[in-house]
């Protein structure tokens, strides 16, 4: 009887490990991750020493079964907590953990053309018509010129791919409509208890009172469309590569 359980613990455990993971499971465990995870192992899973989250380097842990187990029950004797996550719940961390995994995967391996990657981000990407790079640009969008001193290549590759499943808090974008109807969509720059600063998709400045707004919603979904599909996995790995050059506006 001890034999079948094992052996069937064991066939489910294999199943575990071998399981296809959605898009809509990468998003749900990547809003539990930076809801509950990020203050001790950090956006890019590397605040702990010896563990990268990013890159799959776990100390206690190699297949799925062992990750989920871990989320929910913790490890005593160390700083990791069990918690209250639900299996399934604990299951779409892992999904947002392999899907980490899988995106260094052309990124750390270095394979990336700068040059090329720097002629599809000003061509063919049309990333300058929402990114400024050293004071050329648009500035819809976050300014990159800084950008690869701020952050790993595996996040910058998923945010190429799949720009909804990490929105950084100051990269969203909000609903604003005044009580005399007027609505403007854009990025918030400033804020305090009594307005607030947006550049607008037309990269206008708006200044709003909020006592004069009946609606300031953040909007969930990311404005960066998602190059999966449009960019080849070369292409893509060439942008990286010239993402990480910018690391100060040159000359300085």
């Amino acid at each position: 009887m001890w034999v079948i359980r094992i052996s069937l613990a064991l066939w489910a455990g294999a199943l575990f490990a071998q399981h296809g993971y959605s898009p809509a499971d990468v998003d749900a465990g990547g809003r539990l991750y930076r809801s509950n995870c990020v203050n001790c192992h950090g956006q890019e899973g590397t605040a702990i020493s010896g563990v990268d989250l990013g890159h799959g380097k776990f100390r206690r842990a190699s297949t799925d079964e062992d990750l989920a187990h871990i989320i929910i029950n913790g490890i005593p004797g160390t700083p990791m907590p069990p918690t209250n996550f639900t299996q399934p719940q604990a299951e779409t961390i892992v999904a947002y953990l392999r899907s980490l995994v899988g995106s260094t995967a052309g990124a750390a391996s270095g394979s990336g053309d700068a040059a090329g990657g720097r002629a599809i981000f000003e061509g063919k990407g049309g990333c300058r018509t929402c990114h400024r790079v050293n004071g050329s640009g648009s500035r819809v969008g976050p300014d990159l010129s800084e950008i690869g001193g701020l952050r790993s290549p595996a996040s910058l590759e998923q945010s190429i791919r799949d720009p909804n499943v990490e929105i950084r808090p100051e990269n969203r974008y909000v609903r604003a409509v005044t009580r005399g109807g007027a609505t403007v969509t854009g990025r918030v720059l400033t804020e305090d208890t009594f307005g607030v600063q947006i550049i607008d998709t037309h990269e206008k400045l708006v200044s709003l009172s909020k006592a004069n707004l009946r609606e300031f919603t953040f909007l969930k979904d990311s404005p960066m469309p998602s190059f999966r599909g449009k960019l080849s996995d070369p292409e893509i790995a060439d942008v990286v590569s010239y993402l990480e050059t910018l690391k100060g506006v040159e000359g300085q």
